[in-house]
């Protein structure tokens, strides 16, 4: 970070209006009590001093964004270079979603793997130019992670109470770096209430979530970035899988900022998603209701997502997505784990559970219209895959092959190992895919050869699609309805007009709309129709089986 700009940093009063300075002891407005106070930063006075063109010249981070951000003095910063994440496109998924512009922007990449950095790296930072020494944080797992992380680098002393459901991985990471951790048998939100006890009785600093100043200014940082990937523009949706709201609420934050310094030209659209067992957010959304009636007994697996009463959280999200537009959606834990399956095979993607929760809503969103095909859609990946994957993948997730008895490798006959291995080959088929479109065609195949042994061949239009059928005599046909040329309609004629190729079972894959008259065209003489934008693997490959 090069020259900053000296900062005004005043606090509005969400409530009342009131309008006091920042320094960074204010935790409820002095007229109202009011608990929700949003900072704000002298705009024009960034533009004169040319601070857009600063950041031209300042490294990749959080921090180059020290302006717009709630620490006084940049001496007490504290990072280990949080921020600055990619924005990556989803190509595989996008196809099979009919988008064209899906995006993750990828918290994996942080220090501790997690977006929460941003808000440790700030929040700590803002203890640290306070001088507290000693801090409690209630957490399911990750905002622990982080902040003991940070902490552990700032000296500072964190008490770290987590939900008895957080992976004992988890707490043994937080517990690697210091903290004390405190183990509560109870909801998160119970969790909660017990370390507000233990700080009051102690007198020490209570991180107070999404209450805090510091977590709402750290989390908008993810809207600077996303904006300057995207050539200083907004994306039309912001996805993420909530249980506070923080995320979102900052990302929004952050764009209103951006339209003010004119690097921007809207708010996008919010998808908020919530497990299913625990979703009283969605719940309230879809009755059209501005205040959430708790769930005072969550039924998740998915801890980092089971906060049964957002409070004041929700309504802040409310107002926003009626200004702005949004949609809502929960999904459950299977759901949220085959996804994790499908971007991890389909897009090399490993997610932590709340992303698979994202990406479930995500494709809700687009089987109800919710999103159209041409939308720009931004997608927060705020975490890395944790050991889940019992739930994920089963015990059987691998193949044995049993080589001990041999204690010498140059003796074990070559040919013992081929005929183990051919013994935990799975079962398959020869499949011919006709499809114009080449990323959809790969991805097809792709399905196909990570779920079994199929021999996949592809034909990228209908007329050399029917000679590659006729040479390779295949067990099913895959095939697009809109190709140039010979379409699908005219491939399916020919090859159930032929003696010698009508009996081979066609699947249709298209993302065209059919009329009634083209699909009374196809009665009879497909096995299954599935819609582009609305199938998964899980969808084709059930349908394959169901035909060899």
């Amino acid at each position: 970070m090069n020259d900053p700009v000296a900062k005004q940093v005043q606090l509005h009063c969400t409530n009342c209006g009131h309008v006091t300075t920042y320094d960074g002891r204010q935790t409820t407005c002095p007229v109202c009590g009011e608990n929700i106070l949003e900072a704000r930063y002298d705009l024009e006075a960034l533009l004169a001093a040319g601070w857009p063109e600063q950041l031209a010249r300042r490294k990749p981070g959080l921090w180059r964004y020290y302006e717009l951000l709630p620490l006084l003095d940049p001496r007490y910063i504290v990072s280990m270079g949080e921020g600055g994440t990619p924005l990556l496109q989803v190509p595989n998924l996008a196809v099979m979603l009919g988008l064209k512009n899906l995006y993750i922007k990828d918290e994996r990449q942080g220090p501790t793997g997690s977006f929460k950095d941003r808000q440790a790296s700030v929040a700590i930072s803002v203890l640290r130019e306070l001088g507290i020494e000693e801090a409690v944080v209630a957490s399911t797992g990750n905002v622990a992670i982080a902040y003991s992380a940070y902490a552990a680098r700032a000296g500072i002393k964190l008490w770290a109470f987590l939900t008895s459901q957080v992976p004992g991985e988890k707490m043994r990471e937080v517990a690697l770096y210091g903290a004390e951790v405190i183990k509560v048998t109870g909801t998160y939100d119970e969790t909660k209430a017990v370390a507000a006890r233990f700080a009051q009785s102690r007198n020490l600093f209570l991180d107070r979530g999404i209450k805090s100043i510091a977590a709402i200014e750290s989390m908008k940082t993810m809207a600077y970035e996303i904006a300057e990937d995207l050539g200083w523009r907004a994306p039309d949706w912001f996805i993420q899988g909530v249980s506070g709201g923080m995320g979102p609420i900052g990302v929004a934050k952050g764009f209103q900022e951006l339209i003010e310094l004119g690097l921007a030209d809207k708010v996008p659209s919010i998808g908020i998603v919530q497990s299913q067992g625990c979703a009283p957010m969605v719940h309230a959304f879809k009755a059209g209701q501005r205040i959430a009636v708790p769930v005072d007994n969550p039924q998740t697996v998915i801890a980092t997502l089971s906060t049964g009463r957002p409070g004041r959280a929700y309504e802040w999200l409310w107002q926003l997505m009626q200004r702005y537009g949004g949609a809502a959606e929960s999904a459950s834990d299977e759901e949220a784990f085959e996804v994790m399956r499908l971007l991890a095979r389909g897009d090399g993607l490993s997610v932590e559970p709340a992303t698979a929760v994202a990406f479930a809503g995500l494709i809700k969103m687009v089987r109800n219209g919710d999103i159209r095909p041409d939308d720009v859609v931004v997608v927060n990946c705020s975490g890395h895959t944790l050991p889940v994957e019992k739930h994920i993948l089963g015990d059987q997730w691998a193949r044995h092959v049993d080589v001990s008895h041999s204690s010498q490798v140059e003796s074990l006959p070559e040919e013992g190992i081929l005929s183990a291995l051919e013994q935990v080959e799975t079962t398959g088929g020869r499949v011919v895919v006709i499809e114009d479109n080449p990323d959809a065609a790969r991805l097809i195949s792709r399905i196909l050869q990570t779920r079994g042994s199929y021999k996949v061949e592809i034909a990228t239009d209908g007329a050399s699609g029917i000679e590659l059928v006729r040479k390779m005599q295949p067990d099913v046909v895959i095939t697009d309805l809109m190709m140039p040329g010979m379409d699908g309609f005219q491939v399916i004629n020919i090859l159930k007009s032929d003696e010698a190729l009508c009996r081979i079972p066609v699947i249709v894959l298209t993302a065209k709309e059919l009329t009634p008259r083209e699909r009374g065209r196809l009665s009879n003489q497909i096995a299954a129709l599935l819609q582009k934008g609305s199938f998964l693997d899980e969808d084709l490959l059930q349908s394959i089986i169901q035909t060899l």
